[in-house]
């Protein structure tokens, strides 16, 4: 039976400044930072300190993992900026905000009421993008979704 997630892959282009990223700016902790064998990939994980459950693997794309036409094809849409890596939770979104902008995190939207909680939206140095929610206990189906169009009526 599965119970958790307990590793996910976050595609960078440069590990090492992924590493500072994540724990200089955004606070993780670091957890590994080794090879996986003599000649192996590097393996760099990160997570959220006190929160043992899940682990983020900062990944350049290539062997073993993609062949190199699909790493360059992952590595060119992750400089773009088209993918979305997840939402991280926080209890204070706007104090984080505020704390992140002062390190130099480059915020694609300040916080914002959703009907899910106060989203503000940003980008790694490599260019993916996250959310950053504190969630609400229940929804407030009031508040505005943010797509724009009928959509938010």
């Amino acid at each position: 039976m599965i119970t958790n997630l307990g590793l996910a892959t976050v595609w960078v282009l440069d590990q090492d400044s992924a590493k500072r990223f994540y724990t200089e700016k955004l606070g993780l902790e670091l957890r590994n930072d080794m090879r996986l064998g003599d000649d192996g990939p590097r393996w760099v994980t990160v997570g959220a300190k006190g929160r043992p459950e899940l682990d983020l693997t900062l990944m350049v794309p290539g062997p073993p993992a993609l062949d190199p036409e699909s790493a360059e094809q992952l590595k060119a849409l992750i400089a773009k900026g088209v993918l979305g890596a997840g939402a991280f939770t926080t209890d204070d979104c706007e104090g984080d905000f505020r704390a992140f902008s002062a390190r130099g995190v480059e915020f694609l939207q300040e916080p914002q009421r959703r009907p899910y909680g106060i989203e503000a939206i940003f980008r790694d140095d490599s260019g993916n993008w996250y959310s950053l929610t504190q969630r609400f206990a229940e929804l407030d189906e009031s508040a505005d979704w943010g797509l724009g169009g009928d959509a938010d009526k």
